[in-house]
């Protein structure tokens, strides 16, 4: 179904209920894997795992992300998008009580259940948000689902490991499937009232184009356009990769780095690394701000500078580190926004819109499952952060170029459409 038809239904008003449904969903996307990490150490000791399994259990969520998307893709076509967002959130829900086993083969097992079904979310929401929310507030709804991700990594981050203490590890692993029940609920409501409404918008909708269901089932494939041969696509995925590799290197390393530069314990410089996760919330919200701005680049610009402030910083004025990371936050957050907001806005249907966000992510994901590993190996070999934060530097500045050519591109092909 397409956005006017959707329109159409509702009646352009603001669908609160999705967007709750959204934020929900959206708390559960990062925040189960999230979780494992401040209970790492205890998972290692009671599994006898080794420091390269243990690794593997963090880092085996992002390579799911990536080789997922294929999956998330088939599964949107199969089931349809609010379905697909019910999948995943039952996928998630599956993992996260496999995962809390008490076994090494069920740690890797629910790891893996998670990462596959929170693919299919990452792929799925974009689509809903493309279809369901009214295109001047597409970005807000975007920004409100970064943000909510953000708020879910947090609030695992930080309580997780009291929870633990508490109650033991598994416990604390599954406690959190509380939230994932709690969108199961709301996405409920949302899936039975659009069952209803997209029948009648799809019946509308061929009544006023041919009165026929194969009529507008051949009119549809011939407006389809493949985001395979669409250079934005490209572009797009691009600049995602260099979006995660940044993030998920930075999210790994900067505590280590804090640690070492600073002379900090690992609690206080996880402490003084978690500004990078916080300041991301204000990044997400703030970022459908600067979408009506004017030059078109202007907002990507904006979001690059501050992404590069972060490893540039570091480099030339270490001392001032806690202002590169809450700057290098708040661009993590927001350019999460500004490309998938782009996606949001320059699909025309929900095939072209499923294609992009699966390729779009599944390259950055890719891509971002080297991060870790990567910046692990320059420290190593040079014995300090210093060719680390060069490579995140190559990446953030690539990001820059790479969204500011695809919002000029994007504002052309659109003056071009008419």
């Amino acid at each position: 179904m397409d956005r006017d038809a959707s329109a159409r239904v509702r009646g352009g008003a603001f669908p609160w209920l999705l967007l709750a449904g959204i934020a929900l969903v959206a708390m559960n996307l990062r925040g189960p894997l999230v979780a494992i990490a401040p209970v790492i150490g205890d998972i290692e000791e009671d599994l006898g795992l080794s420091s390269t399994a243990a690794g593997l259990l963090t880092s085996l969520p992002v390579l799911c992300f990536a080789l997922g998307t294929p999956i998330a893709a088939w599964t949107i076509r199969l089931t349809g998008a609010e379905r697909a967002v019910a999948v995943s959130l039952v996928g998630t829900l599956a993992g996260t009580i496999i995962r809390s086993g008490g076994t090494t083969e069920a740690a890797f097992a629910g790891t893996i259940v998670i990462g596959l079904a929170i693919a299919i979310g990452n792929v799925v929401l974009p689509v809903v948000i493309r279809r369901d929310v009214p295109p001047e507030r597409a970005q807000l709804v975007t920004g409100v689902y970064a943000a909510m991700m953000n708020i879910g990594s947090l609030m695992t981050a930080l309580l997780t490991a009291p929870l633990a203490e508490a109650i033991g590890w598994q416990l604390a692993l599954l406690s959190w499937s509380v939230f994932i029940v709690a969108a199961l609920v709301v996405w409920g409501v949302h899936l039975r009232r659009t069952t209803i409404e997209n029948a009648e918008a799809r019946a509308a909708e061929v009544l006023e184009v041919t009165g026929s269901i194969a009529a507008i089932d051949a009119a549809s494939a011939a407006k389809a356009r493949s985001a395979w041969r669409n250079p934005m696509t490209w572009l797009l995925a691009a600049a995602f990769a260099a979006q995660s590799f940044s993030f998920y290197g930075l999210s790994a390393w900067l505590p280590s780095l804090v640690a070492d530069e600073f002379d900090f314990s690992l609690v206080e410089a996880g402490a003084v690394a978690s500004l990078f996760q916080l300041s991301a919330i204000a990044g997400a919200l703030g970022a459908p701000l600067l979408s009506k701005s004017r030059p078109v680049w202007l907002q990507p610009a904006l979001v690059g500078a501050l992404w590069i402030s972060l490893p540039l910083g570091l480099l030339v004025a270490p001392e001032a580190y806690a202002v590169w990371i809450v700057l290098g936050g708040i661009a993590q957050g927001a350019g999460f926004v500004v490309i998938i907001s782009t996606v949001v806005r320059i699909t025309r249907d929900d095939r072209e819109a499923t294609q992009m966000s699966a390729l779009v992510q599944a390259g950055g994901y890719v891509l971002a499952a080297s991060g870790p590993p990567l910046l692990a190996a320059l420290h190593e070999s040079s014995g300090g952060w210093q060719q680390p934060m060069i490579a995140v530097l190559v990446a953030t500045v690539s990001f820059l170029v790479l969204t500011t050519v695809a919002a000029l591109r994007s504002a052309r092909d659109a003056r071009a459409a008419g």
